[in-house]
């Protein structure tokens, strides 16, 4: 009898089991390889489908039976027959179909695979011998020793093995997957037909025609000769440091002194100096991902056409295919597939990503999360504004990414203006991995990029009890004539709004904050960028979401008391050219109306943190190109939180860092969140001629991802308890494609509410006028 793997494709060819077996497992072998891991993944891809080797699985595959365990079978095969060695292998088979479940002995002991899993599931075959017999007849073998195995054990340190299991794992599932596909995807003689491989990187070729670019730029600057000399001194620095060995860096640089494109130097010099495979560029904002892709297009588009461009550089988020967050002009479908199937598994030379997409990934449990992780082997891996990251999530994200530069070749760089101390962290780091957090900076101290880059006179405040009121911050704002206000909160926002509409012109009026849709804020940037070049008044209120990596240069700065870093960042939206000897920011705390004056998340103890560091050091201490600020201020931080007591939070059953220690992949995956709290998406009527025939063929078509796709540019995050709100009536669920009758999806809604979205400041609460969230 031949055992099958596969029903028939669509030439009606099926796939025998023994295929598939030696396919995925050459497949598995060839991607771990990047590490030395090639015969433990060897081995997986042999034994991940051994139940299908049961008489009810084939029957399955009739559809004369249904929810049957094949994955259970290949791992008590590795824990009877190679014990405590086969217990990575045993995880990543149990897991292919499931997810990873507890690196536990207990739970993998053959007594207790014995049991399908889950309870509801049959096991394929009653017996382990027997299907070892059929395996066996197939020409297929155990070897008579394990491995030696990449995974550092039970009794290793957690974060560190836990990597080593989430690779192994990602190099089987790819592997299956990529068969399978190609299986399904067969052509008329029987041949499978693999996925057309991404493109390889050319670091020797980008990086000679990304220094041309930035000497064009360099020539072109309407900056100072004093920013242009320090952004040469940048880029000479990361070409410096990016041939030296590999392994965690730092690049700690002010604010406009060109580390988008520094850092793409680094990468590819440090690429060309090793042999590195792939560039991968982490971002915390999808308005920093929008510029910094369209700087990276312009370079590379120089040496690639543009449906090289799109396999070349992968976006892979949530505005991925659109161009300038918007959704006309959008790629063909043969390149939004070709796009769609290298983000499954990053097949590209560059990759650009969020810090959700990367390291919710890097912890999850699933296959389509850790399918990709394989590739990052032999990377470099950039994060922008670092300082984004939640501290309750920095020693474990600093474990793994260490023992990834340690144990898989690729080399980490955290870029930010206002760099954490998490150097500060080093002992409980190494609690989780044994290389522990000791980056080197890229940036020498003799350089003084900071001080040379000092573009502001700061106007500290000198007492927390003097709040000016909005009426008043908003007379003080109407009398210049070009101003950029940031406060921590929607409703200040709309507040400040309401008090300078009286006083200016609806078209010197400007605002952003997230109750606006991407394609409105790109629209609203790009005006004020005009704006300010040509001159005119220009009066913008902003939340936070303006801060960091958004290109803008404004003569004078005023910024509602908040945490230290992003005081530093909202001032790099001042003098940012340094075309004034000086710019100014003015800092106060905002009026106090008893419902809170920051959002949550630990944002308001980083300000109070901020407001210490203040009282004790005085104006005339708080000097923002002097490095000890920050080392004092995020010490401070990290004690307030109590980040670096391990002991304390491994007592705490339902923390991380607790779950992490057990090796829990479950419990991981489900507290490692970046974003604490998820928001649901509201389609809003902006640009009616585009979004309202979306919203059309979303009620007419259900929601599938190329309408998620179209829709994204037009789509704002709402948290889940506003839609149970005044909001309610105005929400119209979207049905799911393919679905039942009736059966819609949770988070999309489109809006029909009968205020409409505002021009000036986006998607308002129905009747109130207040805004949504915070």
């Amino acid at each position: 009898m031949t055992y099958l793997a596969h029903s028939e494709n669509a030439y009606e060819h099926t796939q025998s089991l023994s295929d598939h077996l030696t396919s995925v497992a050459d497949l598995a072998a060839q991607f771990a390889a990047a590490w030395g891991g090639g015969d433990l993944a060897h081995l997986a891809g042999l034994l991940h489908d051994l139940g299908k080797y049961g008489d009810l699985f084939q029957a399955r595959l009739e559809g004369r039976e249904k929810h049957i365990d094949h994955w259970s079978a290949g791992a008590t095969a590795l824990s009877e027959h190679f014990g405590e060695a086969g217990l990575a292998a045993a995880v990543a088979v149990q897991g292919h179909h499931l997810g990873l479940q507890q690196a536990e002995e207990a739970s993998l002991k053959p007594d207790r695979l014995h049991q399908p899993h889950p309870p509801e599931f049959r096991l394929s075959a009653p017996s382990l011998e027997e299907l070892l017999g059929r395996f066996a007849a197939d020409d297929l073998a155990l070897p008579e020793q394990p491995p030696e195995s990449t995974y550092s054990g039970l009794d290793g340190a957690a974060a560190a093995a836990m990597l080593d299991l989430r690779m192994l794992y990602s190099c089987l599932v790819d592997a299956d997957g990529l068969d399978t596909e190609a299986h399904c995807n067969g052509t008329a003689d029987g041949a499978k037909q693999y996925r057309e491989a991404g493109p390889t990187l050319d670091a020797e070729r980008d990086l000679k025609v990304l220094l041309s670019h930035i000497e064009r730029l360099a020539s072109k600057s309407q900056a100072t000769e004093k920013v242009n000399e320090l952004r040469a001194d940048l880029l000479e620095a990361c070409l410096k440091a990016a041939k030296g060995p590999q392994g965690c860096f730092t690049l700690s640089a002010p604010t406009g002194s060109g580390k988008t494109l520094s850092m793409l130097a680094f990468a590819l010099r440090h690429a060309l100096t090793h042999g590195l495979r792939r560039i991968v560029m982490v971002i915390p904002y999808l308005s920093i991902i929008d510029q910094t892709v369209a700087e990276y297009r312009k370079v590379l588009s120089q040496v690639l056409a543009p449906q090289e461009l799109d396999r070349y550089l992968l976006e892979d988020h949530s505005l991925a295919g659109t161009r300038d967050g918007r959704s006309d002009g959008r790629p063909s479908d043969e390149q939004d597939n070709s796009a769609r199937l290298l983000a499954q598994n990053w097949d590209a030379p560059i990759v650009i990503t969020t810090s959700v997409q990367f390291l919710e990934s890097l912890f999850a449990n699933r296959s389509r999360a850790c399918r990709k992780l394989h590739r990052l082997a032999g990377s470099v891996i950039l994060f922008d504004e670092v300082q984004t990251l939640g501290s309750s999530l920095a020693v474990p994200t600093l474990a793994t990414l260490s023992h990834l530069t340690e144990r898989y070749s690729a080399s980490v760089v955290f870029s930010t203006a206002t760099q954490p101390a998490f150097t500060h962290l080093n002992e409980a780091v190494e609690w989780f991995a044994d290389s522990g957090w000791q980056p080197r900076e890229i940036v020498p101290a003799e350089l003084d990029l900071f001080g040379r880059a000092r573009r502001t006179h700061i106007e500290w405040p000198q007492r927390s009890d003097q709040r000016p009121s909005w009426e008043t911050l908003a007379g003080e704002l109407a009398q210049v004539p070009q101003v950029l206000c940031i406060v921590n909160l929607k409703r200040h926002a709309q507040a400040l709004l309401e008090a300078l509409s009286s006083q200016l012109e609806s078209p010197d009026l400007c605002h952003l904050s997230t109750s606006m849709c991407p394609a409105h804020r790109a629209r609203v940037l790009e005006q004020i960028r005009q704006r300010l070049s040509d001159g005119l008044p220009c009066h913008l209120i902003s939340t936070q979401c303006v801060e960091a990596g958004v290109d803008l240069d404004f003569p004078l700065l005023y910024r509602a008391w908040g945490p230290l870093d992003a005081i530093a960042q909202a001032a790099g939206r001042c003098n940012r050219n340094g075309r004034l000897d000086l710019g100014t920011v003015h800092l106060f705390f905002p009026e106090d109306d008893g419902r809170g004056l920051y959002p949550g998340g630990g944002y308001g103890q980083a300000a109070g943190a901020a407001e210490t560091v203040l009282m004790g050091r005085g104006a005339e201490g708080m000097d923002l190109a002097d490095p000890g600020l920050f080392e004092s201020y995020y010490r401070l931080l990290y004690d307030l939180q109590d980040v670096a007591n391990v002991d304390r939070q491994l007592q705490d059953k339902d923390s991380l860092l607790n779950a992490v220690f057990r090796q829990d992949f479950v419990q991981v995956s489900e507290r490692y969140r970046v974003i604490e709290q998820d928001t649901v998406n509201v389609l809003v009527p902006y640009e009616p001629q585009i979004s309202v025939p979306i919203a059309d063929e979303l009620r007419r078509d259900g929601l599938s991802r190329a309408l998620i796709q179209r829709a994204r540019p037009y789509t704002v995050g709402v948290y889940p308890n506003r839609t149970r709100g005044p909001l309610a009536d105005g929400l119209e669920p979207v049905p799911i494609r393919g679905g039942r009758k009736g059966e819609y999806a949770d988070d999309w809604f489109i809006y029909t509410g009968p205020e409409g979205y505002d021009d000036l400041r986006g998607l308002l609460e129905p009747e109130s006028g207040k805004y949504l969230g915070f």
